[in-house]
């Protein structure tokens, strides 16, 4: 894709290290991405993945080290940032129809106090049209399955319009479709020239989904096209003992059975 955004980056970090009391969560992470791409981060359980979502996002507080998304402050482009949270995470006893849900999506377009446009409702059904949710939007959110409130979490950045979307574990507790639509919908996004940066736990998926791969633990271990950082010695480097897929994935890797999205 040629256009003024090949010379930005998505994400520049340096030197970033973040700890919780005295434990440390991520070292000396240094990374750089590019934009329109569809990024996994990979890693074992307590490697620091939502850690790293969380910090770029403003969430929590780093020790050290510096963060930019498109060369400026999370501050300046704080509208062109979505995140799509854990669904566990959530209160879904929230008295909220999905309808509602997905308004707050255009917050960050209002001004403070000011009601939600007709174009701002117009936009929230369309973001649920996208993920076929639009025969639900009076639904309490609460009623709703797994996989729907997935959906409905992801219309919710839809309608934010954003240009970089976050998401934490979004294939957790849905059903096969919904993963397959939800990935589908990120593919496109990102032809459109969006970003979606996925922590993700399924190896054996990795390479369909992603174009980039992040392996993280604790440290970065590496961050490139899927094809050259899902290896075995780099996942090997970032799951040590832990990773009892790894022939397996391995076996995937040298026969390459996985389509690699051509570069633009």
């Amino acid at each position: 894709m040629n256009n003024q955004n090949d010379s930005i980056s998505l994400l520049n970090i340096h030197n970033l290290s973040i700890s919780y009391g005295q434990k440390p969560v991520l070292w000396d992470i240094n990374l750089e991405l590019p934009i329109g791409k569809v990024i996994g981060i990979i890693g074992p359980n307590g490697a620091g993945k939502s850690t790293f979502i969380k910090a770029v996002m403003g969430l929590i507080p780093i020790d050290s080290g510096s963060i930019k998304i498109f060369e400026k402050t999370l501050q300046e482009v704080s509208r062109r940032v979505s995140y799509v949270p854990q669904r566990n995470s959530v209160d879904w006893d929230f008295p909220a129809s999905v309808f509602d849900v997905v308004l707050m999506g255009r917050y960050a377009h209002l001004g403070l106090f000011q009601r939600p446009r007709q174009i701002d409702k117009e936009i929230a059904m369309q973001a649920l049209a996208q993920v076929e949710m639009q025969h639900l939007a009076q639904r309490q959110i609460g009623q709703l399955s797994g996989g729907q409130q997935q959906r409905v979490f992801l219309a919710r950045a839809l309608a934010q319009e954003a240009d970089l979307y976050f998401m934490d574990e979004p294939f957790v507790g849905v059903d096969a479709a919904t993963e397959k639509s939800i990935i589908t919908l990120l593919k496109d996004l990102a032809a459109q020239g969006k970003s979606i940066i996925v922590v993700h736990h399924d190896l054996q998926t990795a390479p369909q989904y992603f174009d980039w791969a992040i392996l993280l633990n604790m440290r970065l271990v590496g961050a490139g096209p899927v094809q050259d950082i899902l290896k075995p010695n780099l996942l090997q480097a970032t799951y040590g003992g832990k990773l009892t897929l790894l022939t397996q994935v391995g076996d995937l890797m040298e026969k390459t059975e996985f389509p690699i999205k051509e570069a633009e």
